[in-house]
C-alpha cells in the first residue's frame, strides 16, 4: 500500500505485512485483549508471518488508495465489558496505523471471537 509518508522524497509502499504487525501490536496492548484470533499473543505478533496476522486481521485499501479500512478478530478477557474493549482497541489501532504509516484509517472493525476464562 502507498503511504505518503514524506512527498518530498517520493512515494513510500509500506508493506501489508507492517499494517498487520502495527494493527495487532496495538490491539493487543489494550487492557483486557487475550489474543488476536483465538491464540496470537502480544509477544507473538512480531513474529507471527504475514499468513497467520492476515487470519486475524483483514485490511482493505478504500478506492482511492489513501485510506484504508481494517477488521480485526479478537478473543477477551471474561471480565472486561465488550463495548468498551471494542472501542479501546478501534482507537488504538487507528492511531496507531495513522501515527507510523500517514495512512487514513477510515474504518476499524472489532469482531470477538472468543472469551477466554
Amino acid at each position: 500500500m502507498n503511504s505518503n509518508l514524506n512527498p518530498k522524497i517520493g512515494s513510500v509502499e509500506v508493506a501489508d505485512e507492517v499494517f498487520l504487525t502495527i494493527a495487532g501490536l496495538a490491539a493487543t496492548e489494550v487492557k483486557g485483549v487475550y489474543a488476536l484470533g483465538r491464540k496470537l499473543t502480544h509477544d507473538m505478533v512480531p513474529v507471527a508471518g504475514i499468513k497467520t496476522l492476515s487470519k486475524c486481521i483483514k485490511i482493505v485499501s478504500e478506492k482511492d488508495e489513501s485510506a484504508i479500512s481494517i477488521k480485526v478478530a479478537l478473543t477477551v478477557d471474561g471480565s472486561v465489558a465488550l463495548p468498551k474493549i471494542s472501542e479501546d482497541v478501534s482507537s488504538r489501532v487507528k492511531s496507531a496505523i495513522e501515527a507510523m504509516t500517514g495512512m487514513k484509517v477510515v474504518k476499524t472493525d472489532i469482531q470477538i471471537v472468543g472469551v477466554a476464562e
